[in-house]
């Protein structure tokens, strides 16, 4: 009994601060909060982190249909991450790490130029070392390459500026003068991307005469009237981002347009182009694609 007794008193003792330290507080509501938005963003930046590395693995796939796969993985996690302001800079972060970079996937794979394919010869077909042989893109896979590069520039600022580096607008121009109609849309689409916020893209647009593609695709009475729509807004979503911009190489893009176009088609366009600032994106789309058809039925084809 009496050594119960003291063992029991001195474990009161060890427990009122001469042995073990007693137990922490449990923690408040500030601290818990915290840990869970900690563990939020891990678990964000690992699902980030896995949808960026499948996608990005089969888009540098040998074969066509694996890289499509990749390419519509990709585009629907771009279109995932645009519905969270954490997501979007989860994904920011992640482009500053080489082996997550969307954009030299696209350019050194699907968007490559065709002179960069391999010349086969009779060297490698009798040589020792198997030629390695890669499938070229079809157009559901470029058209798909260029929703993905356009969404990346939407999301991030940085791969305009590195798209830039893997002559990214002259590429461009070439896919919207030689591919079908599914191309050249999202050609039109990822070049706006491109330019928007990136004067160097702008500048090599310039010097490679792309308004001079566009205008010549409008122009075209053979050519389908969704694509000439397409080329209206284009124009009319360029013109008015340049008219706020100072300095901006495309400064005299209204004089091309009036002398590719005629004057008055060229005064339509810049006065439709200040439309919509204050419009939801619904009724801006709408009022985006009614300017464009006044454009078409306003030409002077000369």
């Amino acid at each position: 009994m009496n050594l119960k007794k003291e063992t029991v008193g001195r474990g009161r003792d060890e427990a009122s601060g001469s042995g073990l330290p007693p137990p922490s507080p449990p923690p408040g509501d500030g601290q818990v909060g915290e840990l869970v938005a900690s563990l939020n963003r891990r678990r964000m930046y690992r699902e980030v982190t896995l949808a960026l590395r499948s996608g990005l693995r089969d888009a540098m796939a040998d074969f066509s249909f694996l890289r499509i796969r990749g390419l519509r993985n990709l585009l629907k996690f771009l279109r995932s991450v645009g519905d969270s302001d954490a997501s979007i800079r989860l994904f920011r972060h992640s482009q500053t790490f080489p082996e997550l970079q969307v954009i030299p996937v696209l350019f050194q794979n699907t968007l490559r130029q065709s002179k960069d394919n391999p010349v086969v010869t009779l060297d490698h077909i009798f040589g020792v070392e198997p030629m390695k042989i890669i499938g070229p893109a079809t157009d559901s896979e470029v058209a798909l390459a260029l929703r993905v590069l356009e969404g990346c520039c939407l999301l991030h600022s940085g791969s305009a500026s590195l798209a830039y580096k893997h002559k990214a607008i002259k590429v461009l121009i070439n896919i919207l003068s030689t591919r079908g109609v599914l191309e050249q849309e999202a050609c039109l689409d990822a070049l706006l991307a491109l330019m928007l916020d990136c004067s160097s893209n702008q500048m090599v647009f310039e010097e490679c005469r792309g308004i001079e593609k566009v205008t010549e695709l409008i122009k075209d009475e053979q050519g389908g009237e969704n694509i000439r729509l397409k080329c209206g807004e284009f124009l009319l979503i360029l013109i008015g981002h340049v008219n706020g911009m100072e300095n901006s190489p495309l400064a005299n893009i209204h004089d091309d347009v009036r002398r590719l176009l005629g004057e008055k088609c060229a005064s339509l366009i810049w006065a439709a182009s200040q439309f919509g600032s204050t419009l939801d994106p619904e009724q801006r789309q709408t009022a985006l694609h009614i300017q464009a058809r006044r454009v078409i039925e306003s030409l002077e084809l000369f």
